[in-house]
């Protein structure tokens, strides 16, 4: 799935620096995706803006996903969402000037509590003329600015209570793009043992998206009842590339993998 971006050295090196507790305990998390929508550039963006679509669900896989890898299960989701204008217009393709309908919310903002106890505070829009992208964790030592999600790289930066001075940390990994989760996942078959970007990943992170959605709707804090262990980071030397057949998996017990 394209979430296997946490698998990138970006997410994996933030997952490393949280356990080490360079920011203590995590207490709180901000996560900010904004800009004007794909319609400038996508020559067939109407889908974009249909159910089961719009920034929620186009981005907040990359997001939520991450968040779950960091802090666990979401346990309760609050949200108020907004839709700017009720149609869009093709920017570029042989449809350039056509109208279509907006048919969901274009800009979500959403509250959530981990079972962890991180709280967190996830923007999701396609209303903003200004671009930005956000993801950074609060601690009781400090704030890390976390990589953006929808991407493998870095960078990653450390502003330690008192400093006043970020600090770049090191990046650690693969940075060269999608498939992560396909090596591993196959790794995991023939070592026997479980996959990261797994189905009940996504299921919960699909499930986390939709209490949004409901929340927003009927104005009320939705609880989720269930719950997954998030994923085991990666071991800092795990290479992608590296010939496997008949060796032990990496980071997934005995037995052979690919």
């Amino acid at each position: 799935n394209a979430p296997d971006t946490f698998l990138g050295a970006g997410l994996q090196s933030a997952l490393r620096a949280v356990a080490a507790g360079h920011i203590g305990a995590p207490v709180a998390a901000t996560t900010v995706t904004q800009g004007l929508g794909p319609e400038a550039w996508h020559p067939d963006p109407a889908f974009f803006y249909q159910p089961g679509a719009g920034p929620l669900f186009d981005l907040g896989p990359y997001y939520l996903t991450s968040l779950v890898a960091l802090f666990g299960s979401v346990e309760q989701v609050a949200a108020t969402a907004a839709r700017a204008r009720e149609e869009r217009v093709v920017g570029s393709g042989p449809k350039a000037g056509q109208a279509f309908p907006v048919d969901v919310p274009t800009h979500v903002s959403s509250l959530l509590r981990f079972a962890s106890g991180v709280r967190a505070h996830s923007t999701f829009s396609f209303d903003s003329a200004l671009p930005r992208i956000r993801f950074e964790i609060t601690g009781t030592e400090g704030t890390l600015s976390v990589p953006d999600p929808n991407t493998f790289g870095g960078p990653l930066r450390l502003l330690p209570n008192g400093s006043g001075t970020w600090r770049e940390l090191p990046v650690r990994g693969r940075t060269d793009g999608r498939g992560l989760g396909v090596v591993d996942m196959a790794r995991a078959v023939r070592g026997g043992g479980p996959h990261r970007a797994s189905g009940a990943l996504a299921l919960h992170v699909l499930q986390t998206m939709t209490a949004i959605t409901h929340s927003a709707d009927r104005a009320e804090f939705v609880p989720l009842a269930a719950q997954v262990v998030p994923p085991e980071p990666l071991p800092e030397d795990w290479d992608p590339e590296e010939p496997t057949l008949g060796a032990g998996s990496r980071g997934h017990g005995e037995g052979a993998s690919p």
